[in-house]
C-alpha cells in the first residue's frame, strides 16, 4: 500500500483495526460458548463497508471517505461510513444441541483475524513514522 498524506489512509487503517478488535471479541465469545446449547455464533462484518467507503469519489474523481458531521466538533473522516457490525449466524447446526459453533473454524478465524490486525497495525505504524520523518526533516 502506497503511503499518501491524506487523512483517509490513516482513518481507513484505524477503522480496520477497530473492526478487527471487535471481531476478536466476537470470536472469543463464540469459542467461550462452544458447549452452550442453542447458542448461535456471531461474526463481524466490516470489510465490505470499509471498501465501499474507500470507493467513494470526490468531484475530481479522487477516492475519498465521506465526511458527514452533526456537530462542529465531529472531525472524523469516517463519520459517513458505517462501522463494523455484529451479525448472528442462524444457520442450521449439525449438532443435536442446536449450537452451530465449529471450534476448528473459530480458531482458524482467530488466527486469520490476528494476522490481519498485525498487518494493519504495522502499516499504520509505518504511516505515522513516515509523517514523523517528514515533519522532523529526517532527523
Amino acid at each position: 500500500m502506497a503511503i499518501s498524506f491524506d487523512n483517509s489512509s490513516a482513518a481507513a487503517m484505524q477503522q480496520a483495526l477497530q473492526g478487527a478488535a471487535l471481531r476478536q471479541q466476537v470470536l472469543s465469545n463464540n469459542i467461550a460458548n462452544v458447549n452452550t446449547p442453542q447458542f448461535k455464533r456471531s461474526d463481524v462484518v466490516f470489510g465490505d463497508q470499509l471498501q465501499q467507503a474507500l470507493d467513494k469519489e470526490d468531484k475530481k474523481g479522487a477516492k475519498r471517505l465521506a465526511l458527514q458531521t452533526t456537530n462542529p466538533r465531529h472531525l472524523s473522516p469516517t463519520a459517513g461510513a458505517s462501522g463494523p457490525r455484529v451479525v448472528r449466524d442462524d444457520t442450521v447446526s449439525m449438532r443435536t444441541d442446536g449450537n452451530n459453533v465449529d471450534i476448528d473454524r473459530e480458531m482458524a478465524e482467530v488466527a486469520k483475524n490476528s494476522i490481519f490486525y498485525q498487518a494493519n497495525a504495522q502499516q499504520l505504524s509505518r504511516y505515522y513514522a513516515t509523517l514523523k520523518s517528514v515533519i522532523t526533516g529526517g532527523r
